[in-house]
C-alpha cells in the first residue's frame, strides 16, 4: 500500500515543493490550503513533474476541521507541518490577540496535527512527524519577538515528543530553513504605525532585504524537507542548507547567550 504524506501549507514555497517531492518519490500526497482557489500552481507544478496531489481545502488554526480532515484522508503515514507566518514587530508593538495568532498557527496548530496522527502511527508501529520551524526557532531574532517564541515553542515540544514518539517506531523531527524566495516575507505581520523603534527596524529591515536577496529556492530547500521526511537516521534537527546549519550552531553552542546577543545587535545598527 502507497504511504500516505498530509502536507500543510501548500499553495506556494516550501509547501507547494515539498508536497510535488513527495509525489515524485512515490508518495499518496494530500496538501493542504486554506484558500483551495490558489491552487493552480501547485497543479501545475505536479504536473511538470508527472505525478498527482489531492489538494484538499484546511485553516490548520481550525482544530476541529483538520480532525476531521485526519479521519477522512485514512491513516497519515508522514505528517509535513509547513503551514506557518512571520511577524515582524517587537513586544511593544504588539497586541496580546497577534502574539496569540502567531502561537495559533505556529505552534499550536502543528501540536494538534501531531496528536490527530499520533495514535495511528503508534499503532502501526512506524511513521514520521515533520515540523518546518526556522532558524529562527534556535536562534532569537530582532523584531521576532512573536514568531521566534512560536518556533522556540514548538521546537521545545517536539523534541521533548521524540523521544517517546521513537520507542514507538515514530520519528519526530524539524526542519531549520534559513532564507527561502517565496511568499512567506509578503505575508508578515508588520507595524502599520510609525514609533519609536522605527530606525532599528530598518536597519532590521535592510539586514534582512540582503539575506532575501541570496535566498536558497523554495524547491532546494523542499528536496531537503522530503529527504528528512523520509530518513531512517535517527536525528532530530534538520537544516535546508549549510547557510541555515551554521546559523543554528550560533545558538547551539552559546551557553550563556551572549554569543547570539552579538551575533544579531549589528542587525539593527543602522551605520
Amino acid at each position: 500500500m502507497t504511504d500516505v504524506a498530509l502536507v500543510t501549507g501548500t499553495s506556494s514555497g516550501m509547501g507547494m515543493h515539498t508536497a510535488v517531492e513527495l509525489a515524485a518519490r512515490g508518495l499518496r500526497v494530500v496538501a493542504t490550503m486554506r484558500d483551495t482557489t490558489r491552487s493552480e500552481r501547485l497543479t501545475q507544478a505536479a504536473a511538470e513533474r508527472g505525478v498527482e496531489v489531492e489538494v484538499h481545502a484546511l485553516d490548520v488554526t481550525d482544530h476541529a476541521a483538520a480532525a476531521g480532515l485526519v479521519d477522512q484522508v485514512g491513516p497519515v503515514d508522514i505528517l509535513v507541518n509547513n503551514a506557518g507566518q512571520g511577524s515582524v514587530s517587537t513586544a511593544e508593538q504588539l497586541t496580546m490577540a497577534q502574539i496569540q495568532a502567531q502561537l495559533d498557527i505556529n505552534y499550536l496548530a502543528p501540536v494538534n496535527l501531531a496528536k490527530l496522527v499520533l495514535p495511528g502511527m503508534r499503532e502501526r508501529g512506524r511513521g514520521s512527524i515533520l515540523t518546518v520551524t526556522s532558524v529562527g526557532g534556535t536562534v532569537g531574532q530582532p523584531f521576532a519577538d512573536a514568531y521566534c517564541g512560536a518556533k522556540f515553542a514548538v521546537e521545545g515540544f517536539m523534541q521533548s515528543l521524540a523521544v517517546v514518539a521513537e520507542r514507538f517506531g515514530v520519528h519526530v523531527r524539524v526542519v531549520e530553513p534559513a532564507a527561502v524566495s517565496s511568499e512567506f516575507v509578503a505575508n508578515v505581520v508588520r507595524p502599520t504605525e510609525p514609533g519609536p523603534y522605527d530606525e532599528l527596524l530598518n536597519a532590521y529591515a535592510a539586514r534582512t532585504a540582503g539575506a532575501f536577496a541570496n535566498a536558497q529556492t523554495p524547491q532546494a530547500a523542499a528536496v531537503a524537507i522530503a529527504d528528512a521526511a523520509l530518513s531512517s537516521e535517527s536525528r532530530f534537527r534538520w537544516q535546508t542548507s549549510d547557510g541555515a546549519t551554521a546559523f543554528v550552531g550560533v545558538s547551539l553552542a552559546d551557553l550563556d547567550g551572549e554569543r547570539v546577543l552579538g551575533f544579531t545587535r549589528p542587525w539593527i545598527a543602522s551605520s
